[in-house]
């Protein structure tokens, strides 16, 4: 599942097929697929799966005898709706896994229609046979998900911020520095099932001084932005702070606006285009300027009271409290003083915990402390 939680190991993990250098060509790949695809409601029951020839896998057949493969994702998902689980059936034979399904799918299903997304494919050409047209399932949803396209979203994005690497919000550099894009460094990412986008505003840096044992460093503002069209999970946009110094991400609200999120219901598509691109439009359009003053206050302000106290009134226990400070003295060769360092400190420690939902929750209350010296 893309979402926040995950957001900080996309780079990690993402194969090089699903890299991009720029949002033109993550566009030119989604609108692709969009043009190539259909969505369609079909009786339940109507679905019949069939070992393939090679009985080594399976195709569905619907309405009008179309055959279609099955991805890993949408196999999950019909599972889910026969009752069957996924887990188990990949690991049997494919005439076993047809009348499983079949069987789920008309005796013990959840829904009576479902919302498949089929894709089309040209196949490359092989030495005497001609070039055939593949189609695919990536999903099957429940008949009221409301799909919002990857192809709309890169679009809009093209449209605001250009190619991703030369404008104003980009491709964030290494430790303060632009660099040039590859498919290593790159943060620009999509696949069949899903897609995730991370810009930095590289033209407005807010510079440190006086950070690791002195040297400076820069903070800018950027977004995350990801969706899936197969059902993997929500739209959402997240804005933070970026600390180019320690890549620690600060998730912190902007306006009252820290992350949205969208559940894929009817309404899902028309609420991106009516409120959450214009938010993320202003948001990327504003300045700068409060949120460094914001920082500049964060740094100037003492702690008013006992830091171990300070971070038990953010809901810190005594093991966690222990693990900031040491994070904090690795970071920046010193012990916290400032609002500010109390927000590195818990930042940096967010990065040693195992847990991708417990390291966002830890991340935003880092981002939290800033809103006690907001501009």
């Amino acid at each position: 599942m893309t979402t926040l939680m995950q957001a900080s190991h996309q780079w990690a993990s993402r194969p090089a097929d699903q890299r991009f250098l720029d949002l033109n060509e993550l566009r030119a790949r989604t609108l692709a697929g969009k043009n190539n695809s259909t969505g369609k409601i079909v009786p339940t029951k109507a679905l019949q799966f069939e070992p393939m020839d090679d009985h080594k896998g399976l195709q569905i057949n619907g309405q009008n005898g179309v055959a279609a493969d099955i991805t890993h994702w949408s196999f999950g998902q019909l599972a889910g709706l026969a009752k069957a689980p996924a887990g188990y059936l990949r690991e049997l034979p494919a005439e076993l896994v047809a009348d499983n399904l079949n069987y789920g799918l008309k005796f013990r299903r959840e829904i009576d229609e479902v919302g498949v997304l089929l894709t089309r494919e040209q196949t490359d050409s092989l030495e005497g046979f001609a070039p055939a047209t593949r189609v695919e399932m990536r999903a099957a949803t429940g008949p009221n998900y409301g799909r919002i396209w990857n192809a709309d979203i890169a679009d809009s994005l093209v449209n605001r911020f250009g190619d991703g690497r030369t404008g104003d919000f980009r491709v964030p550099g290494e430790f303060g520095k632009q660099v040039e894009v590859t498919r290593n460094n790159t943060t620009i990412y999509g696949s069949d099932r899903d897609m995730f986008v991370f810009l930095c505003d590289e033209e407005h840096r807010i510079d440190m001084q006086g950070r690791r044992n002195g040297e400076p460093g820069s903070l800018a503002r950027g977004f995350f932005i990801w969706n899936s069209e197969v059902g993997s999970t929500s739209f959402g946009v997240a804005m933070f702070l970026f600390d180019y110094v320690c890549q620690n991400r600060i998730v912190w609200g902007v306006q009252q606006f820290s992350e949205i999120r969208l559940r894929h219901t009817v309404s899902a598509p028309d609420k991106w285009l009516d409120s959450v691109e214009p938010l993320l439009m202003e948001y990327a359009n504003s300045s700068a300027a409060p949120v460094e003053e914001t920082i500049r206050n964060a740094q100037a302000k003492k702690l008013d009271s006992d830091l171990d106290d300070f971070l038990k009134s953010r809901k810190f226990n005594k093991s966690q409290i222990s693990a900031i400070k040491a994070a904090h003295e690795a970071e920046e060769g010193r012990p916290i003083e400032t609002i500010w360092d109390a927000t590195v400190g818990v930042t940096a420690y967010a990065k040693s915990v195992k847990w991708q939902d417990e390291r966002v929750a830890v991340e935003r209350a880092g981002g939290k402390i800033l809103d006690l010296v907001a501009a």
